[in-house]
């Protein structure tokens, strides 16, 4: 800023914007920055379903603000249009010299060589230094031929090393590591000298322009000298190689015309080696010769070496000359001095005794504030101690108040799913013809109990209950539209569900578990282990659950997926849309007959209804045998609320293809009717009392529970011990259907028993698990009361019942075989049909 008014506006600013930050931050977001591990948001239809609460403001905070702000205005310019212009500069004098400038030159270079050691700079840039500005295109070429023209220079000054006695500093050796690119340097460079600047600045920037284009030239000369130089070598070595062939070719024509006519053999050899001799001799010669020139070359470079050190030595003893002769003068003054001193001593004492006084007077006012900063300091750390116990306190009297509203408002909720229940049992009609003034008032607390939802006329109303959400965090409908008596039953059911809920919330060690084993594998692999099945066991964190998902999921289709090419799932569901698939027909029926109660398959126009559709036609593609059965359709709508289409596929493979046993899904649901036999084996071993209670009422409560196994308990139970169900499902896989299918039973137990008619029994059936809404007790229930409980058990009664099953079915198809050829021989019996025939 340019003024102090435009930085005390730009620090208002900075502050205002500060506050508005904090108090527009989300709780979600505050949550991931106390947390240690980092915030999973849901992936599937779930994540668009919790935007989190807006936090509101603090009032009084926001009034003391509004009291102690400073009204200010910006004069000039302020932000980044501030920014981007040159800061003031402080009024300097007028009267410059050039021994002034040369300064400047020596330390702006001095200080270009101390900036490369410099490993931080400030994010903040004045105009001393290079400013952030993007180059023209033409900056940028020539940069790039500077650049390349100053490694050149580098090299040739590194084999060389040349030195230079004309300046202080060694103009090659400017370093540029650690600079900023020189397309930066360049347009601030341009930028500086467009603007006003001082003279020194202008001289500064001028001469080392001069001095960087002189050093270039000078090393685009010594380059070609070089150049040409290496040229002459090759061209004279050519010409002597040339030479020396001819000669040798002339002599031996020589040799081979005239002399060598008569000549017998062996001198003949002796004159060809006497040549090889003198050829090899001749070669020494001409390498000695070489030699011997270039010695003479380096001769003389050491002589222009000597040369200069001689220079550089009489400048040097020049200099020290002058400075003997300075040193001389500066004694002369100095016992002058000296002589004129010892004469009034008197006048010296008085002057040192002054300047004493004013040194100890100095000292004592030093000593002063020194006391003075302590006391402060002594004061403002008690301030702070005081403050941070003050704030200690503050906070845990807050946790006290925030668990008793808590513990409060769960009580209120119960009070008032107690209440709705009171007033339906009154609402019912007793044997008299007047009407009474009680029921009267009934009548009227529960149209005001109903109508709660909305804000009508809310001083009418006798009592309001607290508002219950349309739908719940998982997009199912928590009270139904149709009928009065169910949608009080649903009200109390969701108030008791709140209840516990913020019952729950007040115990807070399973998310401190979680958080902490999420933080202890932030770093690794995570693995199946001990820890991690109880942590399941007792339920993942709504913000956790779709990556716990997915990982569960990912580690039982392993093998499938590394089987299969990128892009599996697209190629699949572009088959299924492209070609003739006999279950898209079925599949488009049951569409919106999958979750009618979940907003996000409610209507044909709903997210989750297109997802739906492409995973079910996916998974019917890639496994033929199965196509699509009813239930398939409930498995994938749960698994897209909270993992994303390819990931609910996936699931899908996990459930059917590794989960459940082979034709658990197919067209006779052979392994849905044997996991039926096992169930009951169970049941008469973990819970004998109920099982012989059912038996003497001959209920077969196995048409209960069949659909609980096969859609894994979506419609049976409400959503929160729903999606628990499902966190232990896909980590463990199908034995926890059987715990928590025996758990329900045991949860309702003795109310059972108090049942004595089969009709009371099964009606009772039909709704009970909606009853259930404690599901930390029922988690108990099914992995601690129904220990032991070993996988090895289940699996030998599923191979015994099989067979058992499978006879069964031979004799039944043999049963119809007879009955066909029977039908068919018999004229009186042609008339009548098969079941299968009929349904056909």
């Amino acid at each position: 800023a340019a003024t102090r008014q435009d930085m005390t506006y730009w620090l208002q600013e900075l502050q205002q914007k500060r506050w508005e930050y904090c108090n527009n931050l989300d709780a979600a977001k505050r949550d991931s920055r106390t947390s240690p591990t980092p915030s999973d948001f849901s992936k599937g239809l779930v994540a668009k379903d919790n935007p989190g609460s807006i936090l509101s403001q603090n009032a009084s905070a926001e009034r003391a603000r509004n009291i102690l702000a400073v009204e200010t205005s910006p004069t000039d310019l302020v932000g980044e249009q501030a920014a981007s212009q040159p800061a003031p500069v402080q009024p300097s004098a007028i009267n410059f010299s050039l021994k002034q400038w040369s300064t400047e030159i020596k330390n702006s270079m001095s200080s270009l060589r101390k900036g490369s050691n410099e490993n931080r700079k400030s994010v903040f840039y004045t105009t001393e230094e290079w400013e952030l500005l993007d180059p023209t295109p033409k900056d940028l070429e020539d940069s790039m031929a500077l650049e390349e023209k100053r490694k050149h220079l580098a090299e040739g000054i590194k084999g060389k090393r040349l030195t230079s006695s004309a300046f202080p500093f060694d103009l090659g050796r400017i370093p540029h590591k650690t600079r900023r690119p020189l397309k930066d340097m360049i347009g601030s460079s341009r930028n500086r000298n467009s603007s006003d600047s001082s003279p020194t600045e202008w001289y500064s920037g001028n001469s080392n322009k001069l001095v960087s284009e002189l050093q270039l030239k000078y090393q685009s000369q010594q380059e070609e000298l070089e150049k040409l130089k290496k040229d002459l070598l090759s061209q004279k070595e050519l010409v002597r190689l040339l030479q020396q062939t001819v000669r040798s070719s002339q002599y031996d024509k020589y040799f081979a015309s005239r002399l060598c006519e008569g000549v017998p053999k062996d001198k003949l050899e002796l004159l060809h080696q006497k040549d090889d001799q003198i050829l090899g001799l001749n070669n020494q010669l001409e390498k000695l010769n070489l030699e011997k020139d270039n010695l003479q070359q380096e001769v003389k470079n050491l002589k222009c070496k000597v040369g200069e050190l001689n220079e550089q030595l009489g400048m040097l003893m020049e200099t020290i000359q002058a400075k003997d002769e300075v040193i001389m003068k500066l004694s002369r003054q100095l016992s002058e001095c000296e002589d004129n001193t010892s004469s009034p001593s008197g006048a010296v004492n008085s002057s040192m005794a002054i300047c004493t006084n004013k040194e100890l007077q100095e000292l004592d006012r030093l000593k002063d504030n020194l006391q003075g900063y302590k006391n402060q300091n002594k004061f403002l750390n008690k301030e702070i101690l005081e403050l941070s116990a003050l704030r200690r306190n503050a906070e845990a009297r807050e946790r006290e108040w925030q668990a008793k509203h808590t513990s409060l408002e769960a009580k209120l909720c119960q009070i008032e799913s107690k209440y709705l229940i009171l007033l339906q049992e009154m609402k019912t009609p007793v044997c008299s013809e007047e009407q009474s003034p009680a029921r009267e008032v009934i009548t009227q607390l529960l149209e005001d109990a109903l109508k709660a939802e909305t804000s009508e006329q809310p001083e009418q109303a006798f009592f309001k209950p607290h508002l219950v959400s349309e739908y719940d965090r998982y997009g199912f409908q928590t009270v139904p539209e149709d009928d009065d008596e169910e949608k009080l039953v649903a009200k109390s059911r969701a108030l008791d569900l709140r209840s516990l809920s913020l019952s729950e919330n007040r115990d807070i060690s399973t998310g401190v578990k979680w958080e902490n084993y999420l933080a202890s594998t932030m770093n690794r692999e995570m693995m199946r282990c001990v820890e991690l099945k109880n942590l399941i066991r007792s339920g993942i964190p709504h913000e956790h659950r779709s990556k716990m998902w997915k990982w569960c999921v990912n580690i039982h289709v392993k093998k499938f997926k590394d089987s299969t090419v990128p892009g599996y799932f697209q190629s699949l569901l572009q088959n299924a849309l492209e070609k003739q698939n006999p279950a898209s027909k079925q599949i488009e029926l049951d569409l919106l007959r999958t979750l009618p109660n979940n907003k996000h398959y409610s209507s044909p126009t709903s997210e989750g209804i297109q997802k739906l559709r492409n995973v079910l036609l996916a998974f019917s593609w890639r496994n033929p045998d199965i196509g699509y059965c009813q239930g398939l359709n409930r498995l994938v709508a749960i698994a897209l609320l909270y993992l994303e289409q390819e990931d609910a596929f996936w699931c899908l493979v996990t459930i059917v293809e590794v989960f459940m046993p082979r034709d658990y899904y197919t067209k006779t649901l052979l392994g849905s009717q044997v996991d039926q036999r096992v169930f009951k084996d169970l049941m008469s071993e973990k819970l004998p009392r109920l099982h012989a209670h059912f038996e003497q009422y001959k209920v077969d409560y196995t048409l209960i529970t069949f659909n609980w196994f096969l859609v894994v308990f979506v419609d049976s139970v409400v959503s929160d011990i729903l999606f628990k169900i499902w966190d232990s499902f896909l980590y463990e896989g199908p034995k926890v259907i059987f715990r928590f299918a025996l758990a329900l039973f045991k949860y309702k137990e003795e109310e059972i028993l108090k049942l004595q008619d089969s009709m009371s029994i099964f009606k009772y059936l039909r709704y009970f698990t909606r009853t259930i809404l404690d599901a930390r007790k029922l988690t108990n229930i099914a992995f601690g009361d129904l220990n032991p409980f070993p996988l090895r058990q289940i699996r030998n009664r599923r191979a015994y019942h099989l067979e058992k099953v499978r006879l069964e079915l031979t004799e039944l198809e043999a049963i119809r075989e007879d009955f066909l050829r029977e039908r068919d021989t018999c004229v009186e019996k042609r008339d009548l049909i098969s079941d299968d025939e009929e349904d056909s």
